[in-house]
């Protein structure tokens, strides 16, 4: 018999607010975290601008030796999950460590470790090589570090699948509750890859946006939309098992109900043309929900800016949900923090949770000009209070990787 699992706790570092309160009012109210990139001289670059996350000191979330043997995308997830793991009240003195595992994934791991050691390699030679640069630069150290700061010891995994590590990666999290191997998972994914390789390598793909507009740079869905936008930080949430969560009392935000996952089998970039990878992936996660395609009020999109990402996407919301995709809201979060990369899915889908739980569903910001092959409702203009009983987050990667989490409010 599978397990009911619900969200009860959110932490998240985003490029407009490194708290999910903060990030949450800024969706509201359509702030744009977009600017210059500051990181590194864009003077030789076509891509000037990225979603930052500022004023971050990893100081006030673990003591400054852990934080210094940790690069900037694990020390994001550190932040998250404390913030995630305190909202929850989980008190792990009071838990079987060995039933609350980790799933938090990240799509690239630390591009800056390999840029910084591969100068010396070749300035000083392979004896300067710092020695922790593989435990540095490893994707799976997100969760490894997630585990050791807080003292989780049942499963801890790591997803890889590009642009949808972290919805994977909760999905994932989810079925091992669903299967009783866990009663406890920390989950979602970190990132932090805005770097000279990084943006040089997205620029070469044709994949970036190289407007200096922050206000025309991410606008997902727009006939004007030219590629995404590099953004970084991390979402983790804490899932349990109903029983679990009702026995130590916990507040519940909402139900974690249905999971899908697909892959387009078609080109390691470019979406399948017909949106069908996508479009199953939706499907799969209606149906483990027992639920049925009208149920759904809202789906926060995968919503790039790429032109084949918005077109395909459109089309894979029509084909899984029939006549019912024009009576959804859809938005783009990314059209306010960029994209993520492996911690979008863990963002994006506590935009969905918050979505349920207030009753509000956040604009696509930016969104001006109307593409003929983009005809659904985007929420175009300002968001919109209405009364969100489902929603569905979508995550599709690089490979051809999809997947969907379905949240609904707790009954």
């Amino acid at each position: 018999m599978s397990r009911r699992v619900v969200v009860t706790g959110l932490g998240a570092i985003t490029p407009i607010g490194n708290s999910v309160d903060e990030f949450w009012n800024s969706l509201k109210e359509k702030k744009v975290g977009i600017g210059p990139i500051t990181y590194f001289d864009t003077t030789e670059y076509k891509a000037k601008l990225a979603a930052q996350v500022k004023d971050f000191d990893p100081k006030q979330y673990m003591d400054p030796k852990a934080a210094r043997r940790m690069e900037r995308f694990c020390q994001f997830a550190v932040a998250a999950a404390k913030e995630a793991i305190e909202d929850a009240g989980l008190d792990m003195t009071a838990e079987d460590p060995w039933r609350v595992g980790v799933a938090v994934g990240s799509g690239i791991g630390s591009l800056q470790a390999t840029e910084r050691e591969y100068s010396k390699l070749k300035e000083k030679g392979p004896g300067r090589v710092n020695p922790l640069l593989v435990p540095l630069m490893i994707a799976n150290m997100a969760a490894g570090n997630v585990s050791i700061q807080f003292g989780l010891k049942g499963k801890s995994i790591n997803v890889v699948t590009a642009c949808a590590t972290g919805t994977h990666s909760i999905g994932e999290a989810f079925r091992s509750i669903q299967y009783g191997e866990a009663d406890v998972m920390v989950a979602g994914g970190a990132e932090a890859a805005i770097t000279e390789i990084g943006v040089a390598g997205f620029t070469s793909l044709t994949a970036l946006n190289t407007t200096t507009d922050p206000l025309r740079a991410s606008i997902p869905f727009d006939k004007e939309r030219n590629g995404f936008i590099m953004g970084e930080g991390a979402g983790i949430v804490v899932l349990e098992s109903l029983e679990h969560a009702q026995a130590r009392g916990a507040k519940i935000y909402a139900e974690l109900a249905g999971y899908g996952s697909s892959s387009d089998a078609f080109h390691i970039t470019s979406p399948c043309e017909d949106g069908s990878g996508a479009a199953k992936a939706m499907e799969f996660a209606i149906a483990d929900a027992g639920l049925m395609p009208e149920d759904v009020d809202y789906v926060n999109a995968h919503g790039t800016g790429t032109h084949a990402n918005d077109v395909g996407e459109t089309k894979a919301i029509k084909l899984a949900f029939g006549d019912h995709a024009r009576k959804l809201k859809i938005s783009s979060t990314k059209s306010m923090i960029g994209h993520l990369l492996g911690a979008a899915g863990g963002v994006e889908f506590i935009a969905c949770v918050k979505s349920v739980q207030e009753g509000f569903v956040h604009a696509t910001a930016g969104l001006t000009v109307d593409d003929p092959e983009c005809d659904l409702d985007y929420v175009k203009g300002e968001g919109v209070a209405m009364d969100v009983n489902c929603a569905i987050s979508n995550s599709l990667g690089f490979g051809g990787h999809n997947a969907t989490l379905l949240v609904k409010k707790y009954n």
